[in-house]
């Protein structure tokens, strides 16, 4: 006998693997983000007397560190509790701002204070907007 052509077969098809794709949003962010953060690291450094060969370096490695951690940081955003998602942005945030405050050649511990003060208020901010945002 033969079998209908709509009759579900057993096991797996093997159709279209569907393949997602992201959003331009998705990588445009964080290359902005990348992008101007390493132009401002570049900057503070040529201020501070660096050559033109290690203020291109130093801001290209930076510029691709942070597009890459925010990157990261979006695609895993979703899987995380708020709580932990708004420490996470707040970690990347204290520690983005205490390196740049470091680069003007303050001294540790003023980089350190202001990074994560800058980092708390992201967590408190993140924190508020997951919490009155989010679905439950």
């Amino acid at each position: 006998m033969a079998t209908h052509a709509a009759m579900p077969s057993r096991g797996r098809a093997r159709g279209r693997s569907r393949v997602r794709r992201h959003g331009a949003s998705a990588w445009a962010v964080p290359v902005t983000l990348g992008a101007a953060y390493g132009l401002y690291a570049s900057f503070i450094l040529r201020n501070n007397g660096a050559s033109g060969g290690r203020q291109f370096w130093y801001g290209l490695i930076t510029a691709v560190v942070l597009a890459a951690l925010c990157f990261v940081l979006g695609r895993t955003q979703h899987t995380m509790l708020p709580l932990v998602r708004a420490v996470a942005y707040g970690a990347l945030t204290a520690a983005a701002i205490g390196l740049l405050v470091g680069l003007t050649g303050s001294s540790v511990l003023r980089s350190s204070a202001l990074g994560l003060a800058v980092g708390l208020g992201m967590f408190i901010t993140t924190f508020y907007i997951f919490y009155t945002h989010e679905k439950t």
